[in-house]
C-alpha cells in the first residue's frame, strides 16, 4: 500500500511542474494529508478541455463532529448529506472561475436540486466520517500548467471551501437537525398511507406551485394559496418529529382532480408526482408525500416499443397486425400510452397519474356519439375509461386524472376533487349526481378481464452500449438524454426524472444490468428488481467502480422506463 503523502509534497509537486505540458499533472495523482482532512486526487484530466479531474475530501469523525443522532438512520443520514452538499455547492461557487484555458478554476459538485435524493456527492460513513466527491478543473494556459494557480487551488480554495461546508461546526444546530427530521418524519408519513387506504398526502400549509416551469423552488409572491384540505378529505397523522399534521388524502381506488382552466389542476397532480421523492426544508412539499410506485403516464408519439402486450386496450390493427406482442419504431399517441401503462404494471406500479393535456384523446375516450358514427368492430381501441376500474379491481392500481373536458369519467370515479383558485373542494357527492341528471348514453367498450403477458424477457445482444472500438459508451447529456452506445435514448416524456445524476445512475444501471442479470431466461422486472436490491445492499458505487460523485437514487420505474424507450431492445420470442 502506498503511503500517504503530505499536502506540502502535492504544494512541491505543482511548483516543479509549472510551465510543463498539461501531461504532467498526471503525477499529482494520490492521496494526501491535509490538517483536518484527506484529499484524494483519483482521475487527472488529460487535458484543459475535458471532463475535469475527480477528487475526494474524507473528514475524519473528530472533525467532523456530526453528532450521532444526525445519521441514527438512513433517513436523516440521507437528509443531512443533501443538506452538506448543496453546503459545499454554495461554497464552490465563490471560489469556482476561470483560470486559464477551457474548465480551468472550476469546483463542482452534483448536489441536489429539491428533492432529496440519496447520492454519491456527498456520504456519511457508519462512523461519521464525511465523504465529499467532486471536480476540479486544474488551471493551465493553452496546454500549459499553471502550477502556481493549481497549487492555490487545490491547497487554498479547495481546503477553504471543505472546511466552511463539510464540518458541523460549519453551520448551526438547529438546521442540521431541521434537514436530518424533516426527511425521517417524510419517510415516516409515505410508510403510513397504505394503512390508512391512501396512495398521496398534500399537507395544509403545502406550497404547490413552483418558481416557472424550468425553476422547481417555491413560487414566491403575495399572491400564493396555501393548500387547505377539505373537511371531507381530511387526515392527520402524528409524526416523530413534526407531531401532529393534517392535510387532504387521496385515496386508492379513482380519483378526478377537476376545475377550470389555471385553476391549479396540474399544480395538485405534479405536487402528487413528484411526492414519491422527499423534499427539502423550505421547498414547501415537505409533507407532500406519495407511494413509492406512483407513475406518471403520458403519450409519446414516435417513441420505440418492443414486445408489450397492449391488447387490452388496443386490438388488432388494420392488416392484421396483433398487438399481444407489439412493436413500433414510431409508435402513436394512443399504441405508446397503452405500452406505457403495460410497462408500468411489469414494473409494479400502485397507480398511475394522467393529465389529460398530455394524453391521446383518443385512448382515453370514446363518447356516445363517436360510438354511433364509428361502430366498435372498426374500432380497435378499448378507451382507457372501460379499463381504469378493473385496473384497481384486477391489479390495485390506482389512477389519479385531471380532467377538464371528459365529463364521462364522473361515472367511474370514487373521489372527484374540485380546484377552484388553488383551493380544493370534495365534490364527489355532487359529481355523482351530475353523472345520474346527465346521463350520457355510452356503453361501456371494456368486455372481459384484462389479460397482459407481463413477463418480457430481455435479449442480452439488444442491449449493447458499444460505439466504435469502445466496449461500453455512455454519455448523459442532460437530465432527459443518454447515448447509449449507438443508440440516442430520449427520456424527455419521463416526467418523474428530476435530476441529473439520477439519469446518469441510469445509464449505468442499464450496462450493470446487461452485465449482471439480462441473460435472456429472466424477466425485465426480475432483472431489474435484482438490479435495484444490489444498489439497496451495495450502494450506488455498485455501478461505477471508479467512486464518482454524479450518481443519484432513482427508481425502477425510471429504470425500467429507459430501458422500454431502447431503440434497440429486442424481446425473447418476440
Amino acid at each position: 500500500m502506498t503511503e500517504m503523502a503530505s499536502h506540502e509534497a502535492l504544494r512541491q509537486t505543482l511548483l516543479r511542474i509549472d510551465g510543463r505540458g498539461y501531461k504532467a499533472y498526471k503525477e499529482i495523482g494520490g492521496t494526501y494529508r491535509f490538517p483536518g482532512f484527506t484529499l484524494a486526487i483519483d482521475s487527472v484530466q488529460s487535458d484543459p478541455f475535458a471532463s475535469p479531474s475527480r477528487l475526494r475530501a474524507l473528514v475524519a469523525p473528530g472533525t467532523a463532529a456530526l453528532p450521532e443522532r444526525l445519521f441514527a438512520s438512513d433517513s436523516r443520514a440521507v437528509g443531512v448529506s443533501c443538506f452538506l452538499a448543496k453546503a459545499f455547492a454554495g461554497q464552490a461557487s465563490r471560489f469556482s472561475g476561470r483560470r486559464g484555458t477551457g474548465r480551468s478554476g472550476e469546483i463542482r459538485i452534483e448536489a441536489p436540486g429539491q428533492q432529496v435524493l440519496a447520492n454519491t456527492a456527498v456520504q456519511i460513513h457508519a462512523d461519521g466520517t464525511i465523504e465529499a466527491r467532486f471536480t476540479v478543473g486544474l488551471p493551465a494556459q493553452g496546454r500549459r500548467v499553471l502550477g502556481r494557480q493549481a497549487s492555490r487551488l487545490l491547497l487554498e480554495d479547495v481546503p477553504e471551501v471543505i472546511e466552511s461546508s463539510l464540518p458541523a461546526g460549519s453551520h448551526s444546530d438547529e438546521e442540521l437537525w431541521l434537514h436530518a427530521a424533516s426527511n425521517e418524519d417524510a419517510d415516516a408519513l409515505r410508510a403510513r398511507l397504505a394503512e390508512h387506504g391512501l396512495i398521496a398526502f398534500v399537507a395544509d400549509g403545502a406550497i404547490l406551485p413552483r418558481a416557472s416551469g424550468v425553476d422547481d423552488r417555491p413560487l414566491r409572491s403575495d399572491g400564493v394559496v396555501p393548500f387547505s384540505a377539505p373537511d371531507s378529505l381530511r387526515r392527520s397523522f402524528s409524526l416523530p418529529h413534526a407531531g401532529a399534521v393534517t392535510g387532504m388524502g387521496i385515496p386508492a381506488g379513482v380519483t378526478l382532480i377537476v376545475g377550470g382552466g389555471y385553476h391549479g389542476k396540474s399544480t395538485l397532480l405534479r405536487a402528487v408526482e413528484r411526492g414519491v421523492y422527499n423534499h427539502r426544508p423550505g421547498d414547501g412539499r415537505e409533507l407532500v408525500v406519495s407511494v413509492s410506485d406512483l407513475v406518471k403516464i403520458r403519450a409519446e408519439d414516435g417513441r420505440s416499443v418492443s414486445g408489450v402486450d397492449i391488447s387490452a386496450f388496443i386490438g388488432d390493427l388494420p392488416l392484421g397486425q396483433s398487438t399481444g406482442s407489439f412493436s413500433s419504431r414510431n409508435a402513436s399517441g394512443s399504441t405508446s400510452q397503452a405500452a406505457a401503462i403495460v410497462e408500468a404494471l411489469e414494473a409494479g406500479a400502485e397507480g398511475l397519474l394522467i393529465d389529460e393535456d398530455t394524453a391521446a384523446t383518443n385512448f382515453l375516450i370514446r363518447d356516445a356519439r363517436m360510438q354511433a358514427l364509428v361502430p366498435k368492430a372498426h374500432e380497435p381501441i378499448t378507451p382507457f375509461i372501460d379499463r381504469v376500474r378493473q385496473l384497481h379491481a384486477q391489479f390495485g392500481v390506482s389512477a389519479v386524472l385531471v380532467i377538464g373536458g371528459s365529463g364521462d369519467y364522473l361515472d367511474v370515479a370514487d373521489t372527484v376533487i374540485a380546484m377552484e383558485s388553488f383551493r380544493p373542494r370534495d365534490v364527489t357527492a355532487r359529481a355523482h349526481e351530475v353523472a345520474a341528471d346527465y346521463p350520457t348514453a355510452r356503453v361501456a367498450e371494456g368486455g372481459g378481464p384484462i389479460e397482459a403477458d407481463l413477463r418480457r424477457r430481455p435479449r442480452p445482444r439488444s442491449i449493447d452500449p458499444s460505439k466504435g472500438r469502445r466496449q461500453v459508451s455512455i454519455k448523459t447529456r442532460n437530465a432527459h438524454a443518454i447515448q447509449f452506445g449507438a443508440a440516442s435514448l430520449d427520456l424527455s416524456a419521463v416526467e418523474q426524472i428530476v435530476h441529473w445524476a439520477q439519469t446518469r445512475a441510469i445509464g449505468a444501471a442499464l450496462d450493470y444490468a446487461r452485465r449482471t442479470y439480462v441473460d435472456g431466461s429472466l424477466t425485465l422486472a426480475e432483472a431489474l428488481e435484482l438490479v435495484l436490491a444490489d444498489i439497496e445492499r451495495e450502494g450506488l458505487d455498485v455501478l461505477d467502480s471508479r467512486r464518482t460523485g454524479d450518481l443519484a437514487q432513482f427508481r425502477r420505474h425510471e429504470l425500467a422506463a429507459a430501458l422500454n424507450r431502447l431503440r434497440t431492445l429486442e424481446i425473447e420470442g418476440g
